[in-house]
């Protein structure tokens, strides 16, 4: 992963590969952003001229190179759009994604001088972390030879231009890199392979973890959820060979005074089970435990910041296969709890392991659970592949995730959860079905999920189907694959309960 350092020397004086400018669209041309003025000063003051005569405009996601004069130590100058230029300063977003973008461009090299509009310490923190998700690459699965022929990430990043002792900066730096490291540990694990990635191993992954970050955790297999009555998590991993795990990892501080309670469903492959997924669908289920993994991940991260609050983490892990063990639409599932649900699609898993989970949550009576779950297409379809929805129990509760998620850099929109839609689901047979209309289907499935939510806890529901995984090009520090979405809006939520304000 790279390595951000600070640095109180000049753009021009850092020895590297390349130094990174920023450059804003403005009312009359390119405009050079702050940060930049110590290399403008090596170009004579015409930068801006000679990044524009060479097609430089400063929109988002722009990456121009140009060769630098022999006053700079760096024989590359990398200019990075910012979009619109900004007379009261960058968002932190704005940030984080040309730092991405540069850290991407700069695939190969060892070195960096960052020159962009960082000076306080928010914007310190968006470019390390920016920098740091920009440069991930997956490179497991690649033979030696393979990685031996591909350009390696950029190996550091510093930022120049602050000041001595600045004990802010340095501390987003950290907070920076422990969120980036607990990303990329997400997206290493939704880009894994299936035949890899399974409820077993990825259960052994979050033991290895627990123990190396003093973390409580409890592994529940087959045999314990069999006596458990874990009849959600059963039903769908019962149709393949590798059974399924149900995973509590947990994080308790000495002076909490708020406990949350994240569930994360981990179906590691989907093939829809009987209710087998058509042609075209199947290549990408290995990201359906998004969510498991956005989960382990924050709950990683709250340890390692030290957050005074309490977090568990609860893993809903199973492979839905079909088989001849594999559950049947028209089966009823008794849930775990009691509750009764008739299977009308094994391909509506999700909400199954989910109901488990989150019932065995709110045993332990959190302030607040919290569901990330690759959920529905139907969200997809309305809110695209970048942004995910947000369902809750609790009008205010909801706003709160929502403004955090925004915050935090992940486009996020409140949804509803129309009473009228929940009769859809009754069922002759059955407490509940797993099906209800097929049109607002995001929304049904909240309303399924909510049933199974205790009186009196407030809960929400994150629907990250469209952005835990990009199927697209790169863009900004997202990487083609897993994303790591929701990460930052559970840690966000663990700093606000930390801070007294659930």
């Amino acid at each position: 992963m790279t390595a951000v350092s600070l640095s109180t020397s000049t753009a021009a004086a850092l020895r590297a590969d390349a130094v990174v400018v920023a450059v804003a669209k403005g009312p009359k041309g390119l405009v050079l952003a702050p940060g930049s003025e110590a290399v403008d000063e090596a170009f004579d003051g015409k930068l801006a001229e000679v990044l524009a005569t060479v097609g430089a405009t400063g929109a988002d996601g722009e990456a121009v190179k140009v060769p630098a004069p022999a006053t700079l130590k760096a024989p590359l100058v990398l200019a990075v759009g910012l979009g619109d230029v900004a007379e009261g300063g960058y968002a932190a977003e704005v940030l984080r994604k040309a730092a991405g973008v540069a850290a991407r461009t700069l695939h190969g090299s060892k070195k960096a001088a960052f020159a962009l509009p960082a000076t306080e310490a928010e914007a310190v923190e968006a470019v390390a972390l920016g920098a740091q998700l920009g440069a991930y690459t997956f490179t497991a699965c690649r033979s030696d030879a393979a990685n031996a022929d591909a350009k390696t990430p950029l190996a550091e990043a510093v930022l120049v231009g602050g000041k001595r002792g600045d004990k802010a900066a340095k501390a987003a730096v950290e907070r920076a890199t422990v969120l980036a490291e607990e990303m990329n540990r997400a997206r290493d694990l939704v880009n894994q392979p299936p035949n890899d990635l399974f409820p077993k191993s990825f259960a052994d992954i979050a033991t290895v973890a627990a123990k190396e970050h003093g973390l409580k955790i409890e592994v529940l297999d087959e045999k314990a959820l069999t006596k458990g009555g874990f009849g959600g998590i059963l039903g769908v991993g019962g149709g393949s060979e590798r059974g399924p795990r149900l995973v509590k990892i947990a994080y308790t501080h000495p002076k909490a005074k708020a406990s949350l309670a994240f569930v994360g469903k981990g179906i590691t492959y989907d093939s829809g089970g009987i209710s087998l997924k058509p042609a075209g669908h199947n290549e990408t289920m290995k990201c359906d435990m998004a969510g498991a993994g956005a989960v382990f991940a924050a709950v990683v991260a709250a340890s390692r910041l030290g957050l005074q609050v309490n977090v568990t983490g609860w893993l809903a892990l199973a492979e839905n296969m079909p088989s001849g063990s594999a559950t049947r639409p028209g089966d009823v599932l008794r849930m775990y709890g009691g509750k009764t649900v008739e299977v009308l699609n094994t391909d509506a898993e999700g909400r199954l392991v989910l109901a488990d989970a989150i019932v065995r949550a709110g045993e332990e009576k959190p302030d607040a659970i919290v569901d990330v779950a690759t959920l529905t297409g139907a969200m997809v379809m309305a809110l695209g592949s970048r942004t995910f929805g947000v369902i809750a129990n609790d009008d205010e509760f909801r706003s709160t995730v929502h403004t955090l998620a925004e915050e935090a850099g992940e486009p996020a929109w409140p949804m509803p959860m129309p009473a009228h839609l929940r009769s859809g689901m009754d069922s002759t047979v059955a407490d509940i079905a797993n099906m209800g209309e097929r049109m607002g289907g995001g929304l049904v499935a909240g309303l399924f999920l909510k049933e199974f939510v205790a009186d009196g806890i407030t809960w929400a529901h994150l629907d990250i189907a469209g952005p835990a995984f990009n199927e697209a090009a790169p863009f900004g520090y997202t990487p083609k694959g897993g994303t790591a979405t929701a990460v930052r809006t559970l840690v966000a939520l663990a700093e606000h309960a930390a801070d007294g304000k659930l």
